[in-house]
């Protein structure tokens, strides 16, 4: 009987530190980027794009380390893209016609829910899927992961401020990637007893009522 073969081995150098490290440079790069970007712009409204924007690059620069991490490349693909895609937004479109208000609300709401839920994880924030502890209170008693409701409602607003046919194509492949990178979360995080549990307790993972 011939026995299969063992799957290959990981780079020396490919370890969860060093991948965790890497993580931070690109989304800080990426974040100057766009800070760039808006200030060359000259729309007024640009500005709203760096508030959930720029969270992301803080907490990221100061989660907790952590060797509980996924080193899988679809994940880390799904979570870059995710979360990279976005800071690619085009700042010069003009927002639809009496739906100006409507987006600024979008914005804010959806910013301070995920600001909410990013106050709860405090340094266990990050990218990639990866189980820097389990949190329970706060938002996450309405969602599994209010973070990501929070993006969802203020990327609405984003693009009922800056529509272009750009930025609508830059936020569906980001949400096709959110999605299954939530769902690759997910599968980590069922492996703790404790996630177990609250996956029991709160049935919504994103949208109550929806998904």
């Amino acid at each position: 009987m011939i026995e299969p073969a063992p799957p290959p081995a990981k780079p020396r150098w490919l370890t969860r530190g060093k991948l965790d490290r890497l993580e931070q440079v690109l989304i800080l790069i990426l974040w100057g980027w766009l800070v760039y970007r808006v200030e060359l712009s000259d729309n007024p409204l640009a500005p709203l794009l760096l508030i959930s924007e720029t969270t992301v690059m803080v907490f990221v620069l100061l989660r907790r380390p952590t060797e509980d991490i996924s080193i899988r490349p679809l994940d880390w693909f799904l979570a870059t893209t995710a979360t990279g895609l976005p800071m690619l937004i085009s700042p010069d479109s003009s927002a639809l016609p009496g739906l100006a208000l409507l987006g600024v609300a979008l914005v804010l709401g959806g910013n301070l829910f995920q600001f909410w839920a990013k106050l709860s994880l405090r340094r266990s924030f990050g990218i990639a899927p990866a189980n820097r502890g389990i949190k329970i209170g706060g938002p996450y008693r309405f969602v599994r992961h209010p973070m990501y409701a929070g993006y969802l409602f203020a990327h609405i607003g984003i693009l009922l401020l800056l529509p272009s046919w750009l930025n609508l194509a830059i936020y569906t492949l980001s949400w096709w990637a959110q999605i299954y990178r939530l769902q690759a979360e997910e599968r980590l995080l069922l492996e703790d007893p404790d996630y177990q549990a609250f996956a029991e307790r709160v049935r919504w993972r994103l949208v109550p009522g929806l998904f």
